[in-house]
């Protein structure tokens, strides 16, 4: 197995922080490595805000559902899907552009976290930790606000890093469902209860049940009141380009 592969198969997300610093020069060739990545005709549909106003950053703990060590991070990237940049290139220069569309969007996403990715697996060869927060998608209009973000411009994920901890080091990373109960061939097969319980299962921590554990994930994930909230911001956001 060799380095890259190495590092996929153990980098976990990390919550827990030393207070050593990360260089300039490894926060720059991050950043480097996420202009990198794969992107649809080289547009690069992303803008990514490197946040390092600490007042930003204790404010992101509140709007992102109370994540304390948010605030701890040695450097918080916010990837955002931007569709103003080439439509605002395309109208200054007279082409007479559509307005951006929910296409556009998905693309956009697309690029914003593939890059991101790159960012997570350029921090990991360097012994940086880090974890994604996908509650930067909730409270549109506190980030809005708080981010100076224009219409067409969407903040799809947020990546925090730091040097991670020897206990978060030392901490085991959780288990990932069985291959062929991820990879279908050719088409998608339809799981039945059984065989979602198969894939499922492994997450079950011992004693308790299977029954008990999904009815649990689903009150505290799905249905919680961030996932509806979610919702509600990313159906305000698609308000702007249902016109």
């Amino acid at each position: 197995m060799n380095q890259i592969i190495h590092s996929l198969f153990a980098r976990k997300s990390v919550r827990v922080f030393t207070d050593r610093e990360i260089t300039p020069e490894d926060k720059s060739l991050i950043l480097r490595a996420a202009t990198q990545a794969p992107t649809a005709g080289n547009q690069q549909l992303y803008t990514i805000i490197d946040v390092t106003d600490q007042a930003i950053k204790d404010t992101l703990v509140k709007t992102c559902d109370n994540q304390p060590f948010i605030a701890d991070a040695k450097m918080v990237l916010i990837f955002c899907a931007d569709c103003k940049k080439w439509y605002d290139a395309f109208r200054f220069a007279g082409c007479e552009p559509r307005l951006p569309g929910v296409g556009d969007l998905a693309l956009a996403i697309s690029d914003a976290t593939i890059a991101a990715q790159n960012a997570v697996v350029a921090a990991e060869s360097l012994g940086i930790g880090s974890c994604y927060i996908g509650d930067i998608m909730e409270n549109c209009e506190s980030h809005r606000e708080l981010l100076h973000l224009p219409r067409y411009v969407f903040p799809c994920c947020m990546l925090v890093f730091g040097y991670p901890t020897e206990q978060q080091i030392n901490r085991a990373k959780p288990q990932r469902s069985p291959m062929d109960s991820i990879v279908h061939e050719n088409v998608y097969h339809e799981m039945d209860g059984a065989e979602l319980e198969a894939l499922l299962d492994i997450r079950v921590a011992a004693g308790n049940t299977y029954e008990n554990w999904i009815h649990a994930f689903c009150k505290r994930k799905y249905n919680s009141e961030f996932s509806r909230e979610m919702s509600r911001s990313v159906s305000e956001y698609l308000k702007d380009f249902a016109e």
